[in-house]
């Protein structure tokens, strides 16, 4: 039972960074843009759910969307104030800006709410399943962590394969200059990109914190990094990729640290990370894209 123990919470893990993980692979899918901000955008995610149920007493459904609101806003400002007007420079200068914007949230936090660590409440409580006769108890938290995964990534899989702004998003991830001359309005598709990724990020990172209840200032930052990675793992703007790399890295790490070392997971995530780059550059479900001259 420990080994199966083991694979749901791997699996519980890598459904937060396959969340997570969706809007790294939107963004860069369709703006050609690493937001590495997405990850402080969690942290603001979990600050907002955190003060609207701890201090305010609000339902956590409400938390969650309030999240989910800040958030979105949050992302289209980002978008609106700094990404925008780099949209034809380099890529060094918007990868920059994207450090940047991290630590001026992660500054921002501390000064708002101080760098001490909240105890985070479970915002679904702190009960589990039992199964096998009480012999692999299976949390409410990782269950509503799965199905949530699951559900936005038949979600998204469905509003870019069957609504009108999906397809457009598809468009533009294709050629944005020949989506413009279509009739797309290029702006706001990269918009509701950032906004549908950033609402994401809050949801992940309330799971995060319902799961790992401890929260600063700096808590997107490593998680942030490793949603990149299995955003890479599997293959940069696909939407599936992302979802298979996330799974697939919580399992990693927490059989690293349960059969390996926990100080050497993350080592052992980043070096299998490597060796599948060399084997495969594109990812897992990633395809090679040929450039026009």
């Amino acid at each position: 039972m420990t080994f199966l123990t083991y694979v749901i919470s791997g699996i519980s893990l890598g459904s937060v960074y396959a969340i997570i993980a969706l809007g790294y692979t939107m963004v860069y899918g369709i703006a050609k843009m690493l937001n590495f901000a997405h990850g402080d955008v969690i942290m603001v995610g979990a600050y907002v759910c955190f003060f609207a149920t701890s201090r305010f007493g609000l339902n956590p459904v409400i938390g969650v969307l309030l999240a989910m609101f800040v958030c979105t806003i949050l992302g289209m400002v980002i978008e609106r104030l700094a990404y925008k007007p780099l949209r034809q420079a380099p890529s060094l200068a918007v990868l920059i800006t994207a450090i940047g914007i991290s630590y001026f949230l992660q500054n921002a936090a501390q000064l708002l709410w101080t760098s001490n660590p909240k105890t985070y409440t479970s915002v679904v409580g702190n009960g589990a399943l039992q199964l096998a006769g009480g012999q692999l108890p299976i949390s409410y938290v990782t269950i509503v962590t799965i199905v949530a995964c699951v559900a936005i990534m038949v979600g998204l899989t469905t509003f870019t394969s069957k609504t009108k702004m999906g397809k457009a998003m598809r468009a533009c991830s294709e050629d944005k200059g020949a989506a413009q001359l279509m009739g797309i309005n290029v702006n706001t598709t990269i918009s509701v990109t950032f906004a549908i990724g950033s609402a994401l990020a809050a949801i992940a990172g309330v799971l995060l914190c319902s799961a790992y209840p401890i929260l600063t200032p700096t808590t997107g930052s490593m998680p942030g990094i490793k949603a990149f990675t299995a955003a890479v793992f599997g293959g940069i703007g696909s939407v599936p990729g992302a979802f298979l790399g996330g799974i697939l890295l919580g399992i990693i790490e927490i059989f690293a640290k349960a059969y390996i070392s926990t100080q050497l997971s993350d080592a052992i995530v980043f070096a299998v990370l490597i060796v599948v780059l060399l084997v495969k550059p594109t990812g897992l479900l990633g395809k090679p894209v040929s450039e026009k001259v």
